[in-house]
């Protein structure tokens, strides 16, 4: 029979064995599938993580001092470059499945293009989007379109911007843009061109309902077409910003900041002004590409400029109502 001393030695040794066993055991260093859930009225609406990319935005915001960039973003417990989400939103009316914006794809390099992967993990397949709503044809926005030159989402109809169509699918204004810009162009080109040639890209000339309860909102500036998409279910109402703001810490509290990603930064200046004091006065949610991921929440006035209240974390998305 074992005595108390024995019992004692094998517990502090299996102690010790797991103890070892744990500090051995490799990292994992991956997130888990990247969707978030929420109710707006009778719509569902999924988040969709991209991934993030370190942007130097130090060197890229307009309008200000790096010092200022990197004492702001100090003051947030944050440094430059600056781990940036990419964003995409999924909105299922009931009648319709509606995909806004679709990420990088292969675009960017190997820490964006999990859009697609993430929207399977949320339950549904690329094959059962019937809309796709591309704020603007930037690369990270319109990249997952494509696979090896394929068509990802083979049921959807995607919408975007006339003007922007016009402008990133032009042969000349490839050719006459500067060597740093040509890879906007071609990007677009590659991702859009496909679903041309089926006869899937419908574009839209003015703001108007795309399909019940999504409506497209006009804010040119950081590209000629950029849109906003306003979702609306049971008197609840939603924002998707898609780029009119890149830096949250630096952007809120400053809103004349640009970027030079902006092809008119003066009007992409004066697009955000106005998005930003309408979702004050409103209430209604927003949701935008490169908010720290989901992206979601509101905006309120603050001692400058403003601020940017995450929504709160739900666990039961089925039962949760949202209100204004």
């Amino acid at each position: 029979m074992p005595t108390t001393m024995t019992r004692m030695t094998g517990l502090t040794a299996g102690l010790l064995f797991a103890a070892t066993a744990l500090a051995e055991a490799p990292m994992v260093k991956e997130q888990a599938p990247g969707f978030y859930r929420t109710m707006l009225g009778n719509f569902e609406i999924t988040a969709l993580s991209d991934g993030t990319v370190k942007l130097p935005v130090d060197k890229l915001l307009l309008n200000t001092t790096e010092e200022h960039v990197h004492n702001t973003l100090a003051d947030n417990f944050l440094s430059a470059p600056l781990d940036t989400s990419v964003n995409g939103y999924l909105v299922n009316t009931g009648d319709h499945l509606v995909l806004v914006d679709t990420g990088a794809g292969s675009l960017f390099g190997p820490t964006l293009g999990k859009l697609v992967e993430h929207l399977k993990a949320s339950g549904y397949e690329p094959a059962d989007v019937d809309e796709i709503l591309i704020t603007h044809m930037h690369p990270d926005h319109v990249g997952g379109l494509v696979s090896n030159g394929e068509i990802v989402f083979p049921n959807a109809v995607v919408r975007a911007h006339v003007e922007d169509q016009n402008f990133w699918l032009n042969e000349e204004n490839l050719k006459a843009a500067d060597e740093g810009s040509k890879g906007f162009f071609k990007g677009a080109m590659a991702s859009l061109n496909p679903y041309v040639e089926s006869g899937q890209l419908k574009p839209f000339s003015k703001d108007q309902e795309l399909v019940p309860g999504i409506s497209a909102v006009s804010a040119s500036g950081h590209t000629p077409g950029h849109s906003l998409y306003k979702v609306e279910s049971e008197d609840n109402t939603l924002l998707l910003w898609g780029d009119l703001i890149h830096v949250a810490a630096v952007q809120f509290p400053q809103p004349d900041i640009a970027i030079q990603f902006d092809v008119n930064s003066d009007q992409a200046v004066e697009s955000r002004a106005k998005a930003f004091s309408e979702a004050e006065e409103t209430g209604y949610w927003v949701g935008s590409a490169h908010l720290s991921f989901p992206g979601l929440g509101h905006l309120k006035t603050a001692d400058q400029g403003y601020e940017f209240v995450p929504a709160n974390y739900q666990g039961d998305v089925g039962s949760a109502e949202t209100a204004e």
